[in-house]
């Protein structure tokens, strides 16, 4: 993918390395500037990017929020690189960290991935129009990092994680490839307490899969060399809580791609599915449960539904259940949320027998997956109510089993 600009790269004095490695990759126009200038260089050619050039810290503060305000205006968003040394604090808070000992070509694949979820915002902008709501870059309230080590730097990095972000821990490299295959995950961390064969292995795992290829991958210690296949992999031999704050800008951005993503999918669908979670919309669901009940009584089919219910109140674990049981749904079968946090699943095509396999299958992996919030962290237990049609049912008395009711007038 070439590099599309204009691009501005700000520096208080000439930055040929930079200049000339984004050219080479493709950049055109490259727009120099300097701190005091930047804003109204941005609002003059609306730059697909900006790349903080040197490592130092902008001269004025001031014009640091004013910048970092306007760029939080920018539709579709501008990703802002900054070269750092390893002691530096982001520049902006928006900043993706280059470290200074890496080498040009991890600048320009850094900024490849950026501009890749620059292009699905646009995608996303385009389809939606001027009447549907296209959320700005958000924060990390529903990113999930997942915490891999088991050295005495672990409980540090977890806790760093844990008070920004969701936490998801795992202890040896096999578990960290469950939950990598089984939950939404924005951030991988890897701490002490590994061999650099098994931390090579992990790492070409992800670079190898072209769903991790872009994953924000933070790392303690300097022994891991990047490559273009995994180019959001930051390495810092320093502080926990140095890594996570540099690390947490890419966590944000892939969350919002995560939400991009959803909401293309609704979007082509024509608000089938929800953007939040991945599951039916909850007008459609009812329409369509509707529809399936009336087929199933006119050809004497089979219909089955299910009610999964937590204990839980959390509307973070809410969300996570709900995007993890949209992965493990039938391609026949369709669900969606309740505002109470519950989910409604339709088994089509499937008796009281098979509703129990099905269901005690999607039970087992939510159980096995996922954590309740708090220091605790204990598994979470659905609970599940199932019932199929019978005969004499309508949609009101199939529902009224599950201890629910249809959203949807019944005629």
């Amino acid at each position: 993918m070439a590099l599309l600009g204009p691009i501005v790269v700000i520096a208080e004095a000439p930055v040929g390395a930079t200049a000339e490695a984004l050219g080479e990759a493709g950049a055109f126009p490259i727009v120099e500037t300097r701190w005091a200038d930047a804003h109204v260089a941005i609002d003059k050619i609306e730059p697909c990017a900006l790349v903080l050039a040197q490592a130092e810290p902008p001269p004025d503060h001031v014009i640091a929020q004013a910048l970092s305000d306007r760029i939080a205006a920018m539709r579709p968003f501008m990703p802002v690189l900054a070269r750092l040394r390893t002691a530096d604090a982001l520049p902006l808070p928006c900043a993706l960290a280059v470290s200074v000992t890496e080498p040009m070509w991890a600048l320009v694949a850094r900024l490849r991935s950026a501009l890749r979820i620059r292009n699905l915002h646009t995608t996303v902008l385009r389809r939606a129009g001027a009447a549907a709501a296209v959320p700005p870059q958000g924060g990390l309230d529903q990113a999930t990092v997942l915490c891999v080590g088991r050295g005495r730097r672990y409980p540090e990095l977890a806790v760093a994680i844990g008070e920004r972000a969701g936490l998801i821990g795992a202890m040896s490299v096999e578990t960290a490839a469950r939950y990598l295959n089984s939950r939404d995950i924005e951030g991988i961390v890897i701490g002490d307490g590994f061999g650099p064969r098994v931390v090579d292995a992990l790492l070409t795992v992800l670079s190898e899969d072209v769903r991790f290829r872009d994953l924000p991958v933070g790392m303690l210690g300097s022994r891991a060399v990047g490559s273009e296949q995994l180019p959001n992999l930051i390495t810092l031999d320093g502080e926990p809580q140095r890594l996570v704050e540099r690390l947490l800008p890419f966590v944000r951005l892939q969350a919002f791609a995560a939400e991009l993503e959803r909401l293309l999918k609704s979007l082509e669908t024509a608000g089938t599915l929800d953007p939040a979670t991945g599951l039916f919309a909850r007008e459609t669901f009812w329409n369509d449960l509707a529809r399936a009940v009336k087929d199933a009584e006119g050809n004497g089919g089979c219909l089955s539904v299910a009610r999964f219910a937590f204990e839980e109140s959390d509307g973070r674990t809410h969300l996570d259940a709900a995007r993890l049981f949209s992965r493990l749904v039938r391609n026949i079968d369709f669900a969606c949320q309740e505002q109470d946090g519950s989910i409604v699943a339709a088994f089509t095509d499937t008796d009281l027998r098979g509703a129990h396999v099905v269901a005690r299958r999607i039970a087992s992996v939510l159980r096995h997956t996922m954590l309740a919030p708090g220091h605790d962290r204990r598994s979470i237990k659905p609970t599940v109510t199932l019932a199929t049609l019978k005969p004499t049912d309508d949609l009101t008395s199939l529902m009224a089993r599950l201890g629910t009711y249809p959203k949807v007038a019944v005629s």
